[in-house]
């Protein structure tokens, strides 16, 4: 029984110092959250932070990667809309954290936990639109540089952050240059 208990509390323990790294790299940004102040904000030494993360930057990854399980869960809720509302309904999640998106940005030529990571992102939002992208018809190269446009146009909505309706008129935008399939089954 001492056993599984420790396993809790090491998981338990985990998942405290990951929700207080989130905390504090959204508010007081990745560099600015010292693991002195993580530390303390979960009751533990300094030290003990390293018996659960190799540094800083695997801290960030459980950290990303805990948002994306979630926001993976909840996209099942509009996952049979129309391609515009996913886009926009992920644009909108992950404003929410978006520090952390120009902290990936700036750490993922440092760490490859980061480059990691960000190549799994972008791999997670081209998987959102790529059924919408055959359908069109596309396929090879074409359907490869849409996918890649359509990350791009959600990245640059996340690190530039317009107001909603300009971010709306975008992925509009991005949605008409899909081309239609001929048997108008790609229609939104």
């Amino acid at each position: 029984m001492p056993r599984n208990r420790g396993l809790h509390d090491r998981e338990s323990k985990r998942d405290d110092i990951v929700a207080a790294a989130r905390d504090m790299f959204v508010s007081d940004g990745f560099e600015r959250a010292s693991i002195s102040r993580l530390a303390k904000a979960v009751g533990i030494t300094p030290n003990t932070v390293y018996w659960y993360f190799d540094d800083k930057d695997d801290i960030l990854v459980a950290v990303l990667t805990a948002i994306a399980v979630e926001d993976t869960a909840d996209y099942l809720t509009v996952a049979d809309r129309s391609l515009a509302d996913r886009l926009v309904w992920l644009v909108e999640r992950l404003q929410r954290v978006g520090p952390l998106v120009t902290t990936v940005h700036d750490r993922v030529a440092k760490s490859a936990a980061i480059e990691n990571w960000h190549n799994g992102f972008h791999h997670f939002a081209e998987s959102l639109f790529v059924a919408d992208i055959e359908a069109s018809g596309l396929s090879g190269s074409e359907a490869d540089a849409m996918l890649r446009i359509g990350t791009f146009v959600v990245e640059g909505l996340l690190t530039h952050t317009p107001p909603p309706e300009v971010a709306r008129a975008v992925i509009d935008r991005l949605v008409e240059a899909i081309p239609r399939a001929s048997t108008g089954d790609a229609s939104d």
